[in-house]
């Protein structure tokens, strides 16, 4: 028997739903986003308590050892995960989202005679699906367990178009029939759609898929709300489809490329394809003590963060080198590109964890114009951000993404792994300018020896 009203319920729920509106607005810059993932978490605790509360629940058992293991099985994951994995543990929650709302329709499939319901439960099962099966594509390209890139085979398009016609086949039938052979015809068809959809993207452009199908998930619980006659579902599902297909054209622009061109660019050739092949050209590399004296004796220096130093786990000793530095008189300050790493806002944690003031942190717009009055710009694990490639060479995978234009810096510092390419996997020309220096190493460990350095200057 539920113990709260129907006004009670319906008051509550609009608490959650305005926890979750403050919440995506505290998510929105570094300095507010852990109280705004304070205020979500209390939104979806308000949700699932008002549930528990005014709803008949049949099977309670069941459902409390469903919520016990999910948690025994997430919370360890979401603790231990390091924020260079943290993309693919968004992606895989996002597609065990897509599956659940996929499952709940396919449930609910036979409680209701009205077309329209049964058209709100094929949509999210065919949604649900195509987000499960592409979010797990997603995981595979970024935990390195099947290739990064683009995967095609001959004919790839013309079975992608048939999946997707058959899929909404399966669809009309069902919403006509609402038989389960049908269902079931429409679940698998949507997962083939959604492998096929996902496989043909590589390189960079892989955290933009997850952000895309973010939004698939998103669009599939609002739909499962108006499956289920639960508006709180509504309303959180069209905030995450909503906020994820702001964020995918936001990085999308960031790549200078448009979403379609990410999608489906492999078929013509257009894809961040990625190569793995080392270059051999030479380069000018030096010690870490003379780059200690090169950015000890500068004015200002500008220090570029990327996926090699979150790898390396190098935040606190960079951020430790900038405070050296400003010892000595130096201005410093970090150039942050929006899709440096493998999310939006990846450097600016990864900087917040090592104590980096917000007001250090210079966005693409505002850095770039001082590049040219730059005496030393060090580039810490990041390639394609600063690639003049996408400025200069109209063939390229990444022309027309917005870069770092460090290329403008007097004196440029690499510290790389290798020469392998970066995420794009396309050769940076930059490596080679005469005013690059390079020194090779882990990230963290070449950070230490250049920091030991410039302490005995």
């Amino acid at each position: 028997m539920s113990v709260l009203d129907p006004v009670w319920t319906a008051l509550l729920y609009l608490v959650a739903a305005v926890c979750f509106i403050l919440a995506l607005k505290g998510l929105s810059s570094p300095r507010t986003a852990r109280r705004g993932n304070a205020i979500g978490a209390a939104g979806a605790l308000v949700a699932v308590a008002t549930v528990f509360l005014s709803a008949r629940l049949e099977n309670m058992a069941l459902i409390l050892a469903a919520i016990g293991v999910g948690a025994a099985l997430a919370v360890p994951v979401a603790r231990r995960v390091q924020m260079t994995q943290m993309p693919q543990l968004v992606a895989l929650f996002n597609g065990v989202g897509g599956g659940a709302a996929a499952l709940i329709a396919v449930l609910e499939l036979g409680h209701s005679a009205d077309p329209w319901v049964r058209l709100a439960v094929v949509f999210t099962m065919l949604v649900g699906a195509v987000s499960f099966a592409g979010s797990a594509v997603t995981v595979a390209k970024l935990q390195e367990l099947i290739s990064t890139r683009p995967l095609l085979f001959p004919g790839m398009p013309v079975v992608m178009m048939v999946a997707l016609a058959g899929a909404l086949g399966a669809g009309a039938l069902v919403v006509v029939a609402g038989t389960a052979g049908w269902a079931a015809a429409l679940l698998l068809l949507g997962l083939a759609a959604g492998l096929l959809l996902v496989l043909p993207v590589g390189g960079a452009d892989v955290p933009i898929v997850i952000s895309l199908l973010n939004a698939f998930t998103g669009l599939a619980v609002a739909a499962s709300g108006i499956v289920l006659g639960n508006v709180l579902l509504l309303v959180a599902g069209t905030l995450v489809g909503a906020s994820g297909t702001i964020l995918t054209k936001v990085m999308a622009s960031a790549m200078g490329r448009g979403v379609a061109g990410i999608m489906f660019g492999a078929f013509k050739g257009g894809s961040t394809a990625g190569s793995t092949t080392a270059s051999d050209r030479p380069v000018r590399s030096s010690s870490a003590e003379d780059i200690a004296v090169e950015l000890g004796y500068a004015q200002r220096v500008v220090i570029v963060p990327g996926y090699g130093l979150a790898v390396a786990q190098g935040q606190h000793t960079v951020a430790e080198l900038a405070t050296a530095l400003m010892a000595r008189g130096v201005e410093v300050s970090f150039a942050i590109h929006p899709v440096a790493g493998r999310m939006p806002g990846h450097m600016n944690v990864l900087l917040a964890e090592a104590n980096v003031p917000y007001d250090a942190l210079r966005e693409l717009e505002e850095v770039n114009p001082e590049f040219a009055t730059t005496d030393v710009a060090l580039v810490v694990g990041a390639n394609d951000v600063v690639n003049p490639a996408a400025k200069s060479s109209p063939g390229s995978p990444i022309y027309g993404m917005p870069i770092l234009e460090v290329i403008q810096a007097r004196q440029v510092v690499f510290l790389k792994r290798s020469m392998r390419p970066g995420f794009a996997g396309i050769e940076n020309e930059l490596l080679h300018d005469p005013k690059t220096t390079l020194l090779f190493g882990d990230a963290k460990e070449s950070l230490s020896r250049v920091l030991g350095a410039v302490k005995t200057l």
